[in-house]
């Protein structure tokens, strides 16, 4: 079956999966206030409950490869996603703390587990299809967070609908895409049988210490940048939100360039040049004069950081040291670990140092993510 010539319809289909990723994500967000109202909790008890997302995906994250492998990626998609729906759906139903425990690990495992299989697909679709095609994809998944926010807007304020009514309707955006796209899905997974966790191994732990920092800097900017500029740069409260929006506009649309790009220019330019233009963003947000020079330095960070992680996930598809499929998990579970402790490790070095010198700190871990970067390339490269 792998030996077959790709589908047809099989690089919409997993655009539409990682779509789907970035829609329901999106569409969770504005159900946490109105959790936290169903069920009466302080900001810490609810803090907690966010957090089993996080626990759900760190359990799932590991197996996935092991579950491609096994079932295929379409079953594992296909499967994933009709919960990702219903388990969305469910959230903007629930009141009982004691049902919301299970029902957010189940949406982070969810989560997690389509994290990582529609990377083993794309990654198999890419070595198919003979040419970059994984920092689009990517970018397909930004383009379903941004609709997913912004339709949720549209349904709720100019609509009129009720948040329920909203969140029914994503859900059967989801189901309707999941279920266009599960027949042109490859039904294979990336290799590892026999193998039920990934664990890295090789050149496939500097790939994800790599997943790791840019995951940690991309969290850093959605839950610190704001806190950044009100309190370290004197912001009005209502431009809170702008340093972060900035940074997702030029991650969004260097990763819709970025496969062409990356063909003109080598994957290697683009990471260590990007790397070194995320660096000179960060020095711009912490000492530049003007608030021009300041957003135009989360502009500099989200083009930089675009499109490394996709161009390691691609090179995970040309390294012989691990099946595709494990390789693919060992390196998202690196970053989902960015995202879940950084923010909160970021916050402990801020109330040591000061804010500003963790974001110094962030400009020093991407120095070293471009020293990690050049040993990939050297090993995977060779």
């Amino acid at each position: 079956m792998e030996n077959k010539p790709l589908g047809r319809f099989t690089l919409p289909a997993t655009r539409a999966m990682y779509f789907v990723g970035g829609f329901g994500a999106a569409s969770w967000a504005p159900l946490v206030p109105l959790l936290k109202l169903r069920l009466g909790v302080a900001e810490d008890v609810l803090g907690l409950l966010l957090l089993c997302i996080g626990i759900g995906s760190l359990l799932t994250m590991p197996l996935s490869g092991a579950a491609s492998s096994r079932f295929g990626c379409r079953r594992v998609l296909g499967v994933a996603c009709l919960f990702y729906a219903l388990i969305l759906y469910l959230l903007a139903n629930i009141a009982s703390i004691y049902l919301a425990v299970p029902i957010l690990l189940a949406f982070g495992a969810v989560m997690g587990a389509i994290d990582v299989v529609v990377n083993i697909e794309a990654v198999l679709v890419e070595q198919k299809a003979g040419r970059r095609i994984m920092s689009g994809m990517h970018a397909f998944w930004s383009v379903g967070g941004f609709a997913g926010a912004g339709l949720f807007g549209l349904w709720t304020g100019m609509a009129g609908l009720s948040p329920l009514t909203s969140t029914l309707i994503a859900a059967g955006i989801m189901l309707a895409l999941a279920a266009l796209s599960f027949p042109h899905l490859l039904p294979y997974g990336g290799g590892g049988e026999g193998k039920l966790i990934a664990i890295p191994k090789g050149i496939v732990i500097f790939v994800g210490i790599v997943a790791l920092i840019s995951f940690l800097v991309e969290g850093a900017i959605m839950d610190w940048g704001g806190v950044y500029l009100t309190q370290e740069r004197g912001f009005d409260l209502s431009l809170a939100g702008m340093g972060f929006t900035v940074f997702s506009c030029a991650m969004l649309l260097m990763r819709l360039a970025g496969d062409s790009v990356t063909e003109s220019l080598g994957q290697k330019t683009v990471v260590l040049g990007g790397t070194a233009l995320a660096v000179a963003g960060f020095l711009a947000v912490i000492y530049a004069p003007s608030e021009l020079l300041l957003y135009a330095g989360f502009f500099a960070i989200g083009i930089g950081c675009a499109n490394i992680v996709p161009i390691f996930f691609s090179l995970l598809g040309k390294q012989d040291e691990m099946p595709v499929a494990l390789a693919v998990s060992a390196v998202g579970t690196f970053g989902y670990l960015g995202i879940l402790a950084g923010p909160a490790v970021i916050g402990f070095i801020a109330h040591a140092i000061g804010l500003s010198a963790a974001f110094v700190l962030l400009a020093v871990l991407l120095l070293l993510q471009g020293i990690l970067a050049e040993h990939v390339f050297r090993r995977v490269l060779k």
